[in-house]
C-alpha cells in the first residue's frame, strides 16, 4: 500500500530551499530597517528643527509614502528603477520600497518623540555651552530613544511582515520558497505553519533586541 511521505522528509528534502528564503527574508528586512531608520532619523530631525523650505520636501516624502500601500511601492520600485537607469534588480528594488516604507514610519516616531519634550531643555542647553549637535546628542535624542524605542520595533515587526510582498516581483523570499515547496507536496497547512513559526522567530529576534536597548537606556 502506497504510504505518502512524512512532512519531516519533506521538510529535510526542502531544507535548502527554506534556508535560502529566510536568509533572503532576514536580509532584506534587515537592509530596509537599518536604512530606513536612518533615514527617519534625518528625516525627523529636519521636520523637528528645520526651517520651512528644509521641512516641505521632508515632509511631502512622509505624507506620500505613508499614505502608499507598501505592495505599490515595492511594485513602484521596481518598474521605475530601471527608467530612471537604476540596476537595482529585484531584491535591489525590494529592499528599497520597504526603506522608503520604513524611513516614512520612523521619521514620523522621531518628530513626535522630539516634539514631546520640554521645550525649554534645548535652551539650558545652550546655557550650558554646549552646540544644536551636542544638544541633540548629548541632552534630547537619549530623552527620546525611551519613546521610540517601543514604537520602532512595532515598525520593524511591520517591515518584516512586509517583506512577503517582495515574492510578487520574483524574490524567493521565505513566502515564495514555501509556495514553492507547497506546489511540489501540497502540504499546504504544514509548510505555511512553519513558515510562520520562522516569522515569529525573527520578529521575537526584533523584540528581544529592543528589550535589551530599553534596558541600557531605562533611566536608574
Amino acid at each position: 500500500m502506497y504510504q505518502s511521505p512524512s512532512w519531516l522528509h519533506e521538510l529535510w528534502v526542502a531544507r535548502e530551499t527554506l534556508w535560502q528564503g529566510f536568509l533572503t527574508t532576514v536580509q532584506a528586512s534587515a537592509l530596509a530597517i537599518v536604512l530606513g531608520t536612518l533615514i527617519g532619523v534625518v528625516t525627523g530631525l529636519v521636520l523637528t528643527y528645520g526651517t520651512f523650505w528644509m521641512r516641505a520636501p521632508f515632509r511631502f516624502y512622509v505624507d506620500v509614502i505613508r499614505g502608499t500601500p507598501v505592495f505599490v511601492l515595492v511594485l513602484a520600485c521596481f518598474y521605475m528603477a530601471p527608467v530612471l537607469g537604476w540596476q537595482l534588480g529585484a531584491f535591489g528594488a525590494g529592499v528599497l520600497g520597504l526603506t522608503l516604507f520604513c524611513g516614512s514610519h520612523v521619521a514620523e516616531i522621531v518628530r513626535g518623540a522630539l516634539q514631546a519634550l520640554p521645550s525649554g531643555q534645548m535652551e539650558a542647553g545652550k546655557a550650558i555651552g554646549l552646540t544644536f549637535y551636542q544638544s541633540l546628542g548629548y541632552v534630547l535624542l537619549p530623552q527620546a530613544l525611551r519613546q521610540i524605542l517601543p514604537t520602532w520595533v512595532n515598525s520593524s515587526t511591520e517591515i518584516v511582515k512586509a517583506s512577503t510582498l517582495l515574492s510578487v516581483i520574483g524574490v524567493a523570499e521565505l513566502l515564495l520558497s514555501s509556495q514553492q515547496v507547497i506546489a511540489r507536496t501540497f502540504m499546504t497547512l504544514e509548510f505555511y505553519l512553519f513558515a510562520g513559526f520562522l516569522f515569529f522567530i525573527i520578529n521575537y529576534a526584533i523584540e528581544l533586541l529592543g528589550r535589551q536597548i530599553e534596558k541600557r537606556v531605562a533611566l536608574p
